[in-house]
Order: structure tokens, then C-alpha cells, then sequence
């Protein structure tokens, strides 16, 4: 039970009632988010109107709509849930959201929260020309949302979705489904760029493991959740990034493109390869630790 159930069962009345409550249960609780909401807020609303089958840009005059008592009790329990077992959001309703677009989503996968997202929106701009694109590679897709995205950016491209896991990549699939791009974009089961031997492409984008041993073991719960080899990645989070650079001249086209998301790891990266021209890249809407480099730079390092 959570404080409040029962007061809240009979008084609160409207879908804006519930996120407010929503809102303060969950900081009562002290839950952590970090998983496409910025703060309990978002995530209580996010929760309550999918409860409420409605969409997340539905415009707020809606909010002040009556619920049923069925609908009290389908919001209750979605809010409930989100304390009790500390599972973010998405992996509640299922439902992600990337670079605008939907995504299914479960425990199999990461929670899509990349600032990639703005590069693909922009088709990679200036660093690269669209116009050219002809072969895209997400290495570790996780559930496909990079490539997806890549592919609605350059419709003229074949895209390559590559993961080790088979679960992973089961997601995958069910996305490249969903938006009916069963004829632009694969699965590829690989490690890293091994089970991609001979291929070659225009731009490679990653979001590959990153985190630290240290990271890893003060990570909140909520990140528990989340496969755990997608996450870590050594005792300096840069086993996985080392082996796409010392591999990725290889399959990168001339005039190609590596872009890899480091994330907290990239003050370790700046260390450890200090010859390496990388252009680390900015965000308007927030986000950090994601570098481009070409072939020809990496050739020449």
C-alpha cells in the first residue's frame, strides 16, 4: 500500500489530480529518473495518460476531464507500481519514445534516452552529407530505435541493427514491424563488429556499454532494471568503445562517419586516446559525452 490509497481512491477525480499525487508519492518514495523523464512530474504523467489511453502531446484542457472509477483504478495501479517494484516507467506501459517516434520497449532493452536522437534529426549535419548515405550501421541496437530512426533520416539507405543478444535484437525486430521497414532495416547478430566481416558502411552510429565499475555499483534501482551487460562495460567503462576504434576504419566507407555515445566516460576516453582528433558534440536539448570522428581521421591517427 502507498499513503494516501484510500483518500486518494475517493477524492481525486481528474487525470491532473492523479499526476499531482502521482508526483508526490513518488518523491515521498525518493524514486530516481533518468529514463526519458526529467522529473516525477513527467513520469506521473507519462503513466497516467497511458492509463488513460491518451497521447503524450495530448493538450492539457484534457486533464481536467472526469475519470471513471475504472480509469481511477487502471492509474492507481500503474502508480502504485512504479513505487512498489521501482521498474521506470517505460517498462510498465511498454511504450518509449525516440526522436518522436514510438517504440516498443521491455527488460530486454535499455529505455531509448540517447541525445543521438538530435543528431538523427538533423541527419548528421554538418558532419556528414544525407544527400550520400547509402549503408548505416547502429552497432548494439539494442531494441532498434537508433536505426529505425536512421532509416525514417535516410530513406534511401540500407541499415544494418547489429547486438549480441538475441533478445535484444527479438526487440528489435518487433519495432522494424511495427514501422513497417522490413525491407530497409536487418537485424545482424554480432560482438561488436565480429558476425559483420566484409561489410562496410557510410556511418556507424553506437551506443555502446560505458559504465564503469564504480558507476555500476551506485547505480539507483531503478537502472537495475535494465539488462545489466548493456550497462558495463569494464572496470574503466571502455572495453566495448576501444574495440569499435581500433576496428572501425575497417568498415567505414571513405568519407564515413563514427559516432559513438560515451557518455560519463568521456573525460576516460579523452585520456586514454589523446592522439585521436574526436569532436565532441553539443546538444540544445541537453545531453553529453558523444564523439564524431571520420575514417580519415582515424585513418591518419
Amino acid at each position: 500500500m502507498v499513503n494516501g490509497d484510500e483518500e486518494a481512491m475517493s477524492h481525486l477525480t481528474t487525470a491532473r489530480d492523479w499526476i499531482r499525487w502521482g508526483a508526490s508519492r513518488f518523491r515521498e518514495a525518493g524514486l530516481h529518473f533518468g529514463h526519458g523523464t526529467a522529473d516525477a512530474v513527467d513520469e506521473a504523467a507519462q503513466l497516467v495518460l497511458h492509463g488513460l489511453n491518451l497521447a503524450p502531446d495530448t493538450p492539457d484542457f484534457y486533464l481536467a476531464g472526469t475519470l471513471t472509477p475504472a480509469e481511477r483504478e487502471v492509474v492507481h495501479e500503474l502508480l502504485v507500481s512504479r513505487i512498489t517494484t521501482r521498474r521506470p516507467a517505460a517498462y510498465l506501459t511498454h511504450q518509449a519514445w525516440f526522436a518522436g517516434l514510438e517504440f516498443y520497449t521491455d527488460e530486454r532493452v535499455l529505455v531509448p534516452r540517447s541525445p543521438i536522437a538530435e543528431l538523427i534529426e538533423a541527419r548528421f549535419e554538418p558532419w556528414l552529407d544525407p544527400d550520400g548515405v547509402e549503408r548505416v550501421l547502429d552497432l548494439g541496437t539494442g531494441g532498434g530505435c537508433i536505426a529505425i530512426a536512421c532509416a525514417y533520416a535516410f530513406p534511401q539507405a540500407l541499415v544494418d541493427a547489429s547486438d549480441i543478444d538475441a533478445g535484444a535484437l527479438e526487440v528489435a525486430e518487433e519495432n522494424i514491424r511495427r514501422h513497417e521497414l522490413e525491407g530497409q532495416v536487418r537485424t545482424v547478430r554480432a560482438d561488436v563488429f565480429h558476425g559483420l566481416e566484409g561489410a562496410t558502411y557510410d556511418l556507424i552510429v553506437s551506443n555502446p556499454p560505458y559504465v564503469d565499475a564504480d558507476a555500476m555499483a551506485a547505480l539507483p534501482e531503478e537502472f537495475r532494471h535494465e539488462p545489466e551487460h548493456a550497462l558495463a562495460a569494464g572496470h574503466d567503462g571502455l572495453e566495448i568503445v576501444a574495440w569499435i576504434l581500433d576496428e572501425a576504419v575497417e568498415h567505414l566507407n571513405p568519407g564515413g562517419l563514427l559516432v559513438v555515445e560515451v557518455g560519463a566516460s568521456a573525460p576516460a576516453v579523452a585520456r586514454r586516446w589523446p592522439h585521436l582528433p574526436l569532436t565532441w558534440l553539443a546538444f540544445e536539448r541537453g545531453g553529453e559525452g558523444v564523439f564524431a570522428v571520420t575514417r580519415e581521421e582515424l585513418e591518419a591517427a
